[in-house]
């Protein structure tokens, strides 16, 4: 495919993670076993939000589409790295790598939005308690899933905008394992000055738009938990937002990185890129199920009902 009648470039060339057959089996092995735990981790927390009445709260609400992002942004990449780890030949058509720049966006866009939601979500519960049922009721968390869809799309359409309008003529080596902006930009021949200013902007109104909500909430919450007398109050009320926290800054940390600082090629690029989109929604199950008492509680709920049923 075109994107310009002058441009001669049909398909890209990916660097990959390492060009060492002996280290692209050891990486294969790795890769697939953070997919696979990614995958189990992933649909064990859907199935027992869903089967689990005393989780069909807001805050699992979020959570259970928090794992379903996971499962979405992790094959957008892990995938075609699996593959491109047992090929000689690391290639992606122009149409292929635009697809993904799309995908990377809206998935990791939407999850912006919703660690922002969770974030006033538990502000809501740790310092309206009682005022938490009208706060956060079941008709404005979907109405806040579907606008995070929404405007995460949109921005998605205009990242991908800037791409479509780029002359590619010679360089077609992308020295990543996937197909991310930052890395496109230095292949083309057109002046880009204008796309880098733009999805930088893009990425500070849409960053600073999700993250400054989770900052503001969380110093109330802290707030209210320096308030609290008892040491167990304390205690409780910073173990419900603890797991999200350690969410948000995995997930914003490596994301603003990789965006914000100048693309190299370098290993931080790819360190932060495997970070958000292969580490991470492995990890948030992990870190969601064991530091979380209820929804340890429903796994063993949910296993009983099975054993049960099985026998």
């Amino acid at each position: 495919m075109a994107l310009r009648n002058h441009s001669i470039i049909t398909e890209f060339i990916l660097t990959g993670l390492s060009d060492d057959p002996h280290i692209q089996a050891l990486l294969f092995v790795l890769f697939l076993v953070i997919y696979l735990l990614t995958v189990m981790g992933n649909l064990t927390m859907l199935l027992v939000i869903r089967a689990d009445s005393h989780l069909h709260t807001p805050m699992y609400f979020f959570l259970s589409n928090l794992s379903f992002l996971d499962l979405c942004f992790s094959s957008v990449t892990v995938p075609k790295l699996l593959k491109d780890l047992l090929s000689e030949k690391k290639t992606i058509s122009v149409e292929g790598c635009l697809t993904q720049v799309f995908f990377v966006f809206i998935t990791a866009g939407t999850e912006a939005f919703l660690l922002s939601m969770m974030a006033y979500d538990r502000y809501a519960a740790i310092c309206h308690p009682l005022l938490y049922g009208q706060l956060m009721s079941t008709q404005l968390c979907v109405k806040l899933i579907l606008a995070s869809w929404g405007l995460a799309s949109l921005n998605s359409v205009i990242i991908v905008l800037l791409a479509v309008n780029l002359d590619f003529c010679e360089a077609q080596t992308i020295h990543h394992y996937t197909c991310e902006l930052p890395s496109l930009f230095p292949l083309s021949c057109s002046d880009v000055s204008i796309n880098i200013d733009i999805l930088i902007c893009s990425i500070l109104l849409h960053g600073l738009g999700t993250f400054l909500p989770v900052f503001f909430s969380y110093a109330r919450i802290v707030s209210t938990i320096l308030s609290i007398s008892s040491t167990t109050g304390r205690s409780k009320a910073f173990s419900t937002c603890s797991s999200h926290l350690i969410a948000v800054i995995l997930f914003f940390g490596s994301g603003l990185i990789r965006y914000l600082m100048p693309t190299s090629g370098s290993s931080l690029d790819l360190l932060s890129s495997l970070q958000y989109s292969a580490v991470t929604p492995m990890l948030n199950p992990l870190i969601y199920s064991l530091k979380n008492m209820e929804v340890k509680a429903a796994v063993k709920r949910t296993l009983g009902k099975y054993l049960q049923y099985f026998k």
